[in-house]
């Protein structure tokens, strides 16, 4: 059954965490909490056509999974933006723990995640039929 509210509560919550990721990314945070914001906002921006479709929401953080169990049938991504997905998902699994071996993430790569994020999300919000007014709404400030 679909839920519309189901979807914008999803929506809302990953509004906020892109809202967050452009003005840490504006004022040149950290790149290691700018990524782990912007995998947080693709996943709950993906978990809210789940919600929409009324599907149980997987509890994962891997973005290709969310995409390939619910999502791929009725939105499509390109290979590109497949690519986008797989890295953002390496910034949940790889970068929020101490490593010896942990890469700086560069300003650049983060623009392009952050920008891929943006038109997902609108995207998204397209998809569902839901204006970014409704997302507003239910916004905090």
């Amino acid at each position: 059954m679909v839920s519309k509210q189901s979807a914008l509560a999803w929506l809302t919550h990953a509004y906020h965490d892109l809202q967050g990721a452009k003005t840490l990314f504006k004022a040149e945070h950290y790149t290691d909490t700018i990524s782990y914001i912007l995998q947080q906002a693709i996943e709950k921006t993906l978990k809210a056509i789940q919600g929409y479709k009324g599907l149980s929401i997987k509890k994962t953080h891997n973005l290709i999974e969310l995409y390939e169990l619910s999502i791929s049938d009725t939105f499509k991504l390109d290979d590109d933006e497949m690519a986008m997905i797989a890295l953002a998902t390496t910034y949940y699994i790889k970068q929020r723990y101490p490593s010896p071996n942990k890469k700086v993430i560069s300003q650049e790569e983060i623009k392009q995640v952050l920008d891929f994020t943006d038109e997902l999300f609108k995207r998204v919000c397209a998809h569902l039929n839901i204006s970014m007014d409704e997302v507003k709404a239910l916004t905090l400030t």
